[in-house]
């Protein structure tokens, strides 16, 4: 959202050398000839920032992501501050358009190496709100939302989302948050939900109630943090009559509490097709602070992306998860378990459709791991390159992993490698992928399950698959 500009004078050309000569950009060499500059090398400081378009928006809240600008010692340094600067404008959320121009100082006092910044704002209205349509986890949404952003000039925003999913899942949600100044750029954010969600692979459907709080930080300027806080009642009930025994034992209410972080990192040079970068996610939530459920639960996600040459990209995932009983005082019910398959993770099978069932119901275990390899090519004979060819990609995968019942506590080292070698499932297959926007892929792939076990539900053939984060 906003662009950065290096803005040269246009009254005249003599206007424009000056300019050049000004900022080291150019010097008196013969017409025509081209020179490669280092923006390093080029001395420039900022000596006035102006901020144009602030209506409600407080001037300290600006003067806090602004200010680092007036460390920059050469002209590189400016446009880095002040393309970050812009980032933390965007942040807060009070702008829905912000744009940057970079100017020489035309003061009267002014340095020969002085610098003026222009950061030109829009800020949103009171009240916005609209209808959207949204794609996840293999599921279409439509969502109505309104939102109050700016409240008091300081970046505080309260809004209200409903969302109604393809799959009969319907939340809502009433959220207020709060962007506070300093280093680490945090953001507090309480919300009040309401979740009703069906799993027709595990035969139950999950009503939840509960509060959140979010506090979101950044420790370093990529490695990102968020603790967060929740409770919620919710009731577990059988999704059809035919719903196995092992689904109806656990249905009822229950109480949890628990405390989550979250850990990531995200280097990667787009979030659809990447061609280059890593993402490491940890998350680590601990249940059972009140209520009745009680559990520790680890993920890990991994991907690293590398290009093997032209537009051909190999890449790399593993994801890896561990659920352990804290007490026999407390409980853990089918809706906290691991899960494994599906088309967004392990591709060739049945969503949930890899681990223990009981009468084609997925119970879910304690522990999972699943890894893939990938590549993406652009479509046979590039047709439509440069327009809407370059949205989709030819995809080859192999996806392999395993889920159960691990004890990692009774088991030596030796043993648990043994135990995540046996029964390990496989896939592999051939598909196209498509982008959506900046906010999802689409895939369509032949899937060829490979290894599986007795109980597991397969799906040969062709596979649909939508979302954000795939294995």
């Amino acid at each position: 959202m906003g662009t950065v500009h290096a803005k040269v004078p246009e009254d005249t050309a003599r206007n424009v050398g000056d300019f050049a000569k000004k900022t080291g950009l150019a010097d008196s060499t013969k017409e025509n000839q081209a020179k490669e500059i280092d923006l390093e090398k080029v001395k420039a400081r900022v000596d006035r920032v102006n901020v144009d378009g602030l209506g409600r928006t407080k001037n300290d809240i600006v003067e806090d992501c602004i200010k680092d600008l007036f460390k920059a010692k050469d002209f590189q340094e400016v446009l880095l501050k002040a393309h970050k600067a812009r980032v933390k404008l965007d942040e807060l959320g009070c702008f829905k358009n912000i744009g940057v121009y970079i100017d020489t100082n035309k003061a009267a006092n002014a340095t020969a190496d002085g610098l003026e910044v222009t950061f030109d704002v829009k800020e949103h209205k009171r009240v916005t709100g609209g209808v959207s349509t949204h794609v996840g986890n293999n599921e279409g949404t439509l969502t109505v939302s309104m939102k109050a952003p700016n409240l008091c000039g300081r970046g505080e925003r309260v809004q209200i989302d409903y969302s109604h999913g393809s799959k009969k899942t319907s939340n809502f949600n009433l959220s207020f948050l709060k962007p506070f100044r300093g280093t680490h750029r945090p953001i507090l954010t309480t919300s009040i939900f309401n979740s009703n969600s069906e799993w027709p692979n595990s035969g139950y459907k999950l009503l939840e109630r509960g509060i959140l709080l979010d506090l979101g930080l950044y420790s370093s300027p990529l490695l990102k943090h968020n603790f967060q806080w929740e409770a919620s009642l919710r009731d577990l009930t059988t999704l059809t009559r035919a719903a196995s025994f092992s689904v109806r034992e656990q249905c009822g209410a229950s109480m949890k509490s628990s405390l989550k972080h979250i850990l990531g990192v995200d280097l990667r040079d787009d979030l659809i097709f990447p061609s280059a970068g890593s993402l490491v996610q940890l998350t680590s939530e601990l249940a059972g602070l009140g209520g009745d459920v009680g559990f520790l639960k680890n993920e890990v996600l991994f991907q690293d992306n590398y290009s093997l040459f032209g537009d051909v990209v190999l890449q790399a995932c593993f994801t890896a998860g561990y659920l352990s009983r804290l007490s026999n005082d407390k409980r853990i019910t089918i809706a906290d378990n691991c899960y494994l398959g599906g088309p967004l993770s392990v591709r060739g099978f049945e969503t949930r459709g890899i681990g223990p069932h009981s009468d084609g119901d997925a119970l879910g275990s304690s522990a999972y791991w699943a890894a893939g390899l990938h590549i993406f090519t652009p479509l046979p004979f590039r047709p439509g390159q440069g327009t809407f060819g370059d949205l989709f990609r030819t995809h080859l995968f192999v996806n392999t992993g395993n889920v159960g019942d691990f004890n990692l506590e009774q088991i030596s080292k030796g043993d648990l490698i043994e135990i995540l070698k046996t029964n390990v499932r496989m896939s592999y297959g051939i598909g196209v992928a498509l982008r959506l926007g900046n906010m999802a892929r689409l895939e369509v792939n032949y899937c060829f399950p490979y290894k599986f076990d007795k109980g597991d539900q397969t799906h040969p053939g062709i596979q649909f698959g939508i979302g954000v984060q795939f294995l």
